[in-house]
């Protein structure tokens, strides 16, 4: 688990400067410092140019900071491999003299590595390639696996990687750069591009780090700032975005750059100058299974073979590992089939601030019966303070409020473990929340939903019956299954954008989704889920493991029926008949509870400071530097609205029109301030020429 960086930048024949003008020892310091909070363990630099047969030149740099867990003196990065050995005489320390790999070692088939993850059949995969010849040098450094597979495989090694990550694989025979990332999403890696007449791209596991090389102004395309901002403010979903030039691929793709030129191309071909390819002849794209495709789920003995084989795998660490558990059925499963084989398991839970939102007793009572050695950690909240340190950190204006208290449980098991085994991914893979249930209804019925009158319910609590058919009915009305994810719904968009043309009037705009899982797989786990995940954990140095996204049952979970997963329609059906074989049944029976803070309530007593840190942003002179600039106005009048409707809602009344509750939307509006000071304060250094 590590921090990666990397540039590339491509130079048309006779065109290429000196290595370390084309790409600055400074731009590396500014990547590094934005990835050094995710691995205190280690750090290194490599450098290569390579000229292509067309007569371009290549020069690419990687930055890396390690987290170590596996094979303390061997894995070190970036890896480098010259066709016969290991060569860590071609990186360098941040503060060296940077080494030239070209002029050190020429004419050598060089593969260089950084990786940020982890590979769990590594084991498997280092057998076959020894078999094919393969010399291994490293006890059992996953990174090498990579260094092989390569050189093995080319981009097939795709096809047979179990494990979270974001890879770049740099080829000097080919002077290229492929970078890919696990099919869930778990490990992503952002990009941009540079601002210059010769081809740059620039890459980190941290956009933060990208942003502070941006040029101003901040904002790339403004003709599409607001249609950007529209979509985060709705879904929080971050796959390309022209607010800050900083993009991140959806796809589980090895992308290649430069692309290999078509038959017919020249190298001046406009196709070529600002676009990313894939080699036609190495093409690799993991489509994500269809229902009903073989091979799925058909009995439960299948099911629980499957979810214990990701569970095992998951174990191997030459640290101390624990499990996060919660009061669900998701962690419990987890911890109960790693107790079995480390019979002195750890596991954690942490005491929330507030008795409602509180799993520890639920969670303890589990362990109890799964007899681990159990810790309640106490956590040291600052919740002002926490947000802004992570939304800086980021770089992202990320608006899920469980970031926090996902932040308070990694840093307080850091004291303890370096490696943690979590639930993500057994909602979204079996069906765990309401709104998979309810999406039959929703497509069935939305002419009649969309006719139920939300202004004359109850909004005053954000888990009423009252505020949830209102959604309801929106989502029947505008956008369907994505409506009722949104943080702002298409009537309250439009009051805070009004320039936002929003959708088509009526049921015109209705998404009907039939796969509501499938849809959560794609979008709102590695968006959502797994950003906040990694982010938490990687602001304390802490590598998070997710059993339920190891790849073979990813794929047998998406193919699987829906029926099957949810007999009955019940939620996580079959998932619950293999926690039966794990829990008592009073345990597999607790109601669902969820990972959250009253984050509304906070705003309203300033719990942590965070009504003061509201009021501060969202009444400050200019709330959204850069945002107006870039032809996008945000309506205040609605915003102050949205602040004394909050306040009322908290306030005692039978009136059920007396306020409404804003939680997510006033949080989503302050991380959003939070984000635009911060870009607008940064001193950014310029990729020029």
């Amino acid at each position: 688990m590590c921090g990666i960086a990397g540039v590339i930048r491509i130079h048309e024949k006779g065109q290429a400067p000196h290595p370390l003008e084309a790409i600055p020892e400074a731009w590396l310091d500014v990547l590094d410092d934005g990835i050094k909070h995710r691995g205190p363990d280690g750090q290194g630099r490599f450098r290569d140019r390579a000229t292509r047969p067309d007569g371009t030149i290549v020069d690419v740099a990687f930055v890396h900071r390690r987290l170590s867990i596996l094979d303390h003196e061997g894995g070190h990065q970036p890896m480098v491999h010259d066709g016969e050995r290991l060569r860590h005489d071609l990186t360098y320390q941040p503060g060296e003299e940077p080494k030239l790999a070209h002029e050190i070692c020429p004419g050598k088939p060089l593969v260089a590595v950084v990786f940020n993850g982890c590979i769990y059949n590594q084991h498997e995969l280092r057998t076959e390639l020894t078999q094919q010849g393969a010399w291994f040098e490293t006890d059992h450094s996953d990174t090498e696996v990579l260094v092989h597979g390569w050189r093995a495989w080319d981009v097939a090694l795709l096809d047979r990687l179990d494990g979270m990550y974001a890879a770049q694989m740099w080829d000097r025979t080919t002077g290229q750069l492929g970078t890919g990332r696990d099919m869930a999403g778990e490990k992503s890696i952002s990009w941009r591009r540079g601002q210059t007449s010769s081809i740059i791209r620039l890459y980190s596991s941290t956009p933060a780090s990208l942003i502070a090389l941006k040029p101003l102004p901040p904002f790339m395309d403004t003709s599409r700032v607001a249609q950007e901002l529209a979509s985060l403010l709705r879904s929080n979903y971050f796959g390309s975005s022209y607010l800050n030039n900083v993009f991140e691929s959806n796809e589980h793709t090895w992308t290649i750059e430069p692309p290999t030129p078509h038959r017919n191309a020249t190298p001046k071909d406009p196709r070529l100058s600002d676009q990313i390819l894939l080699r036609s002849s190495a093409k690799r794209t993991r489509a994500i299974p269809k229902r009903g495709t073989r091979p799925r789920f058909t009995t439960l003995k299948k099911a629980e073979y499957s979810i214990r084989n990701s569970v095992l795998d998951r174990l191997e660490s030459d640290v101390p590992l624990g499990v996060f558990l919660s009061g669900g059925i998701d962690s419990g499963i987890i911890a109960a089939i790693a107790k079995q084989e480390l019979p002195e398991l750890k596991t954690f839970t942490v005491r929330m601030p507030d008795a409602r939102f509180d799993e520890s007793e639920a969670a303890a009572e589990t362990a109890k019966a799964i007899g681990t050695d159990h810790t309640t950690l106490e956590c040291q909240p600052d919740p002002a303070g926490d947000l802004v340190h992570l939304i800086e950190q980021l770089g992202l204006p990320f608006g899920d409020s469980s970031l926090l208290p996902t932040y308070w449980l990694c840093k307080a098991a850091r004291e303890h473990i370096k490696v943690a085994l979590s639930g993500d991914g057994g909602d979204e893979l079996f069906g765990g929340y309401r709104r998979h249930t309810i999406t039959p209804v929703l497509n069935r019925w939305h002419r009649l939903l969309r006719l139920i009158p939300e202004w004359l319910l109850d909004r005053r609590s954000p888990g009423s019956r009252g505020e949830y058919l209102s959604r309801l009915a929106i989502a029947a009305r505008h956008g369907g299954y994505p409506e009722l994810l949104a943080i702002f719904q298409t009537p309250d968009l439009r009051r805070l954008i009004p320039s936002i043309a929003g959708e088509r009037p009526g049921n015109q705009s209705f998404e009907r989704v039939e796969d509501p899982l499938r849809h959560d797989f794609q979008h709102y786990l590695p968006d959502d889920l797994l950003r906040k995940t990694d982010t938490a954990s990687m602001a304390v140095a802490l590598e998070v493991r997710a059993p339920f996204l190891a790849r073979e049952l990813v794929e047998a979970a998406l193919r699987t029926p829906l029926q099957v997963l949810m007999p009955n329609n019940e939620r996580k059906g079959l998932l619950k008949q293999v926690a039966r074989k794990y829990l008592p049944d009073h345990i597999v029976d607790r109601p669902k509870q969820g990972f959250a803070i009253p984050i509304g309530k906070w705003f309203r007593d300033n719990y942590g400071g965070l009504r003061q840190l509201l009021y501060d942003h969202l009444e400050s002179a200019d709330p959204f530097p850069g945002l107006a600039s870039a032809g996008v106005e945000i309506n205040m009048n609605f915003v102050r609205q949205m602040l004394r409707e909050h306040d009322a809602a908290g306030e005692r009344s039978i009136n059920p029109w007396h306020g409404r509750d804003h939680s997510q939307r006033l949080y989503m509006l302050l991380v959003l301030s939070i984000w635009a000071k911060w870009l607008d304060g940064l001193q950014p250094v310029e990729p020029s020429e």
